[in-house]
């Protein structure tokens, strides 16, 4: 619009006498011309950052003395799916460090595709996150056909997740998309490989190595209409598909929450989001993109450290949970909030590393009578355990909690495990459970009680060598380079130790009457030996005394 205005500008000067219409000419060109620069910048280009913004902006993302190499991660990795047939419902990685952001974005995806596959066709005004009051979650079994999802069902999925994300970080009331200056105004109108081609000439040589850099490529848009926000979305995927995709993302999550917001969540400001040495994305990035708030720890709530000094957890229920192999480790407790999700879907972290697990059955989640009354005491036990996650309370805040939860010890147990000053909780479960349930414990003469078998399905994005992919060649099997999905059986033994599950079960009960169920049927079948990866210490957080079973490689989760 800018060009043409020129371009009448320049024929009216070329074709005008020199007078005084001249000048009038000159100036109604010029306004229009104006006027089309406003009107194009508001459309396709979006708004400058201040350079106080883009300079707190990158320090907080950043840091001071990033190197070249992290900055060079966050600026190679782009939001697309897997080519490999098996795992094309994925997002591949090709670069270390943005894997936070994409893992979370990966289970917001899977969410849309599993659970709301007839809603991807629609453009509603109403929020994603409203949609599951449309459906019983425990009545719902997605499909295992992975490949069956078509590039269109999997494009909408993932704009309308991002869009999902981006009004949960502004509170449901904003969103604001970042899109690059170079790029942003090329593609609209183009389609198909010709994007590509104009994005990748764009980015040709730009790099981001200081808030400079940033202010003078990075154009934001703030939208409260999440039609609205959907569309530019869609419009704009190309450019999250490239090679800046990751960035932008985050920028444009952290541009939604707000960055003076950003910094009052989290208990230092004063660092990077973006650890160093390798890059990694932080706890609070991952919170930030799971439940709207930039919050560095896992646990529920808030804890009180006394002095008006306190540590900030996960104040709400999510959409997709979290699971970390730093809680088996004992340095941290992920609390209910992100163990125990609205959907079956969780993003699972490592010391260095984010994957994704999932189920296709919401069943999954339903607790048993032995779940539901563990949940209750430990939920009771944690809100009065001040040690961090260390899993000990003191004998006040036990007599608190046995209150709550209405068990009645015996004064013998009870002054057992009062005798130290304070209560571990591994020691007052193990009385729990051998405690008649009319005292409020949970002792079981059949032995069944808990017992359930269900599969978990977990995804790596990082493109490793698959040996069950291999393909043939003349000088033997060649590994494939691809994203890794491994399915896991996973079966919760109703005995407290797996030891003691693995002498029931190599005993088939001779007493299973007629009547029993199929369910009950096949979990009294022994199983095979209990398969040993990280990843299943990260399943036994959420499911205690799971044990899990493979085929092919075990699932990896650096």
């Amino acid at each position: 619009m800018a060009a043409a205005a020129e371009k009448r500008m320049l024929a009216a000067a070329k074709s005008a006498p020199p007078s005084s219409s001249q000048s009038k000419n000159e100036r109604s060109g010029d306004f229009e011309m104006k006027e089309a620069e406003k009107k194009a910048k508001e459309v396709n280009l979006g708004n400058e950052l201040s350079d106080k913004e883009a300079h707190q902006l990158f320090a907080m993302v950043f840091g001071t003395g990033v190197s070249k190499d992290i900055l060079a991660q966050w600026s190679n990795q782009g939001i697309r799916f897997s080519p490999d047939p098996e795992t094309s419902m994925g997002l591949v990685q090709h670069e270390g460090g943005p894997c936070g952001v994409l893992a979370t974005i990966q289970a917001f995806v899977l969410k849309h595709l599993l659970f709301f596959p007839d809603e991807l066709g629609k453009v509603a005004a109403n929020m994603p996150q409203n949609l599951n009051s449309r459906r019983s979650k425990s009545q719902y079994v997605a499909s295992n056909n992975f490949s069956a999802f078509t590039e269109d069902a999997k494009a909408r999925a993932l704009v309308k997740s991002m869009s999902e994300m981006l009004f949960l970080c502004g509170n449901n009331k904003r969103a604001v998309i970042a899109t690059l200056s170079v790029i942003s105004h090329g593609i609209e109108g183009s389609e198909g490989s010709s994007k590509d081609v104009i994005i990748a000439q764009a980015l040709e040589g730009l790099s981001i190595e200081s808030a400079s850099d940033l202010q003078k490529v990075l154009r934001v848009d703030r939208y409260t209409s999440p039609t609205s926000a959907f569309k530019r979305l869609e419009a704009m995927i190309p450019i999250f598909q490239s090679r800046m995709g990751a960035l932008l993302f985050l920028i444009s999550a952290l541009l939604s929450r707000g960055l003076d917001c950003v910094q009052a969540d989290r208990d230092d400001p004063s660092q990077p989001l973006v650890t160093a040495p390798f890059g990694h994305a932080s706890q609070e990035i991952v919170n930030l993109l799971l439940c709207g708030q930039a919050v560095p720890n896992v646990f529920d709530g808030r804890m009180d450290l006394g002095g008006g000094m306190f540590l900030k957890g996960i104040s709400t229920s999510v959409e997709v949970g979290f699971l970390t192999l730093l809680e088996s480790l004992n340095f941290c407790k992920v609390g209910q909030n992100l163990k125990c999700p609205k959907w079956p879907i969780w993003v699972v972290g490592s010391e260095s590393h984010y994957t994704v697990l999932f189920a296709l059955d919401t069943a999954v989640q339903d607790e048993n009578e032995l779940e539901e009354r563990e949940s209750q005491i430990r939920k009771a036990f944690d809100s009065q355990d001040q040690s961090g996650g260390g899993g000990f309370i003191s004998v006040e805040a036990f007599h608190q909690v046995l209150r709550e939860t209405s068990i009645r010890l015996p004064s013998e147990k009870l002054d057992s495990l009062c005798n130290s000053g304070f209560i571990v909780w591994s020691e007052f479960w193990q009385v729990i459970l051998d405690l008649d349930k009319n005292l409020g414990g949970l002792k079981d003469s059949t032995g069944q009680m808990g017992r359930k078998i269900f599969d978990l399905y977990h995804f790596n994005g990082i493109a490793k060598s698959d040996l069950n992919g291999s393909q043939a060649t003349t000088e033997g099997e060649t590994p494939v380079q691809r994203p890794r999905l491994t399915k896991l059986r996973v079966s919760v033994p109703p005995r407290w130790t797996p030891e003691e599950f693995m002498a029931d079960a190599a005993v088939a009960p001779g007493n299973a009457g007629s009547e029993s169920s199929q369910k009950d049927a096949e979990a009294a079948k022994p199983e095979p030996p209990p398969q040993h990866a990280p990843l299943a210490d990260c399943i036994r957080t959420r499911w205690p005394r799971a044990v899990c079973n493979w085929i092919g490689d075990p699932p990896s989760i650096v």
